[in-house]
């Protein structure tokens, strides 16, 4: 009589290799019928291809053919897969991957290949969740090749369509696959947190299944990623990274926009905290009519026992004031705070624990949630806020509470990587806020939201023209939906 573990064991054995016939069978008809999933799985190389900037170090699980992993242009790619037959037609077809030949479960329990030594950027399982015999157990696993910059992307079907792909498989409409376990996003949200990871986004894609002129694009472009169409969608994507760990204390640089803010210059000085491993303080002056330069010069003589640094910027904007402060910036960990003061620097090292505790890596100062002083926020100001906060969150698939917050905070490293993609979106944002949030959200950082209390001003006036810069911001949406949203 066996054991119920040998019997769980004899189950599993079986099930695979079920499922390795099967691949197999699909492999060696698909040299002698027609792809019927090709317009799905195009669709699916464009969000990949969103979600992962060429030249990465990709892993995929459950890789088949390896077309998807080819078509990330990997700086290094590795698939897997279990069944000979695909992986053959995989190494024809895109000799400059790798693949291993092995079942998943066996792969994350055994000795790691010498290929898989060395922690990827991105590990993809693309259609893999739904066809496992143990997914929890399986993404457990995953973790010994991650490192904390390792992102996870998983795409899974959604249950509404398990019984249209029963019916499309019978008709032969769609690729035949064995019982599915059919995850709701809840499950598998679930899992992940059961695995130790965290999910950093969330979205859904692929309403048409056919390659039809004007109405495929509509429907998978634009009408997917709006309510009631989204809720039909096939595909559930979700972003994941491990859960934190706290990082060492490193140095920090507070980068401090200056334009008119002469009566502000000494009280910031004075008010911003020493923090983690030492602090410098970055003013950037650009066209004051007021002593605002003569104010920093004199604050740098003043006080040697703080580290100053001064620039006048030849551009314009407090976009370009900021890029210049974080080029000249040593530290680790990169800060902007108004000179307006409006957000208290005290309120600083808060920023400063979210980001080297692995809780947030860009956090984004939120001025929505707490009392505001009487005079901080101008009403029409007010009504702006909230809506780009609601425009934004649903433009970048989380919460954003506070686009228009200046101060945010993101490590030097992490910026330097925005900084070389910039070209993505190109140079359009004077603020420098959206810069920096859309960014964030295209390299799929993980932003937090971080309240704080909003002051009033106590020297001079607001910088921001209300109706020409809304107008500035609303194109900044249109455009950002395009580059975002609807790709």
């Amino acid at each position: 009589m066996k054991t119920p573990d040998a019997g769980c064991d004899v189950a599993r054995h079986a099930y695979t290799q079920a499922r390795i016939d099967h691949w197999n069978r699909v492999a060696a008809e698909s040299l002698r019928r027609p792809d019927l999933s090709r317009n799905y799985r195009r669709r699916l190389r464009q969000v990949c291809q969103f979600l992962v900037p060429a030249g990465k170090r990709v892993l995929e699980l459950g890789c088949g053919k390896g077309e998807l992993l080819a078509a990330l242009a990997p700086q290094q790619g590795i698939g897997v897969d279990f069944s000979p037959a695909m992986l053959e037609q995989a190494r024809q077809l895109h000799p400059r991957c790798v693949f291993v030949e092995r079942d998943v479960h066996e792969l994350l329990s055994g000795p790691l290949p010498p290929e898989l030594l060395e922690p990827p950027d991105v590990i993809l399982l693309s259609d893999l969740v739904n066809d496992l015999w143990d997914v929890q157990e399986t993404l457990s696993s995953i973790r010994r090749f991650c490192s904390p910059d390792t992102r996870i992307i998983c795409n899974f079907h959604s249950h509404l369509w398990e019984a249209p792909a029963q019916w499309a498989q019978e008709l032969g409409a769609m690729t035949p696959r064995l019982e599915q376990n059919w995850l709701t996003t809840d499950d598998m949200a679930n899992l992940l947190h059961l695995a130790g990871f965290e999910i950093i986004r969330r979205f859904d894609d692929f309403l048409w299944p056919w390659q039809t002129p004007l109405i495929e694009p509509l429907c998978n472009r634009w009408l997917a990623k709006l309510p009631p169409f989204r809720w039909l969608t096939l595909t559930h994507f979700m972003v994941c990274r491990l859960e934190p760990q706290r990082k060492p204390d490193c140095v920090v640089s507070v980068v401090i926009p200056a334009r008119n803010e002469a009566g502000n210059i000494e009280a910031a000085v004075q008010r911003v905290p020493e923090m983690g491993a030492g602090t410098e303080l970055i003013f950037v002056e650009g066209g004051s009519t007021d002593t605002t330069w003569a104010a920093v010069q004199q604050a740098v003589s003043q006080h040697p026992e703080r580290k100053i640094k001064a620039f006048q910027q030849t551009g314009k904007g407090k976009g370009d004031a900021v890029r210049l402060g974080f080029n000249e910036a040593e530290g680790e960990v990169l800060m902007i705070l108004d000179a307006d003061l409006t957000v208290p620097p005290e309120s600083l090292p808060q920023f400063y624990e979210a980001l080297m505790s692995g809780k947030a890596e860009f956090v984004n100062g939120v001025r929505l949630v707490y009392p505001q002083e009487k005079e901080a926020m101008r009403f029409f100001n007010l009504l702006g806020n909230k809506f780009f906060s609601w425009a934004f969150s649903w433009l970048l698939d989380r919460s954003v509470k506070d686009t228009l917050c200046g101060t945010k905070v993101l490590s030097r490293s992490r910026y330097q990587q925005l900084a070389a993609n910039r070209s993505y979106f190109g140079d359009f944002d004077p603020f420098g806020d959206f810069d920096l949030l859309f960014g964030a959200a295209k390299m799929n950082l993980r932003i937090v939201d971080l309240p704080v209390r909003y002051r009033e001003r106590t020297y001079g006036d607001t910088n921001i023209q209300r109706w020409r810069h809304g107008a500035i911001l609303l194109r900044m949406v249109l455009f950002a939906a395009s580059r975002l949203k609807f790709i």
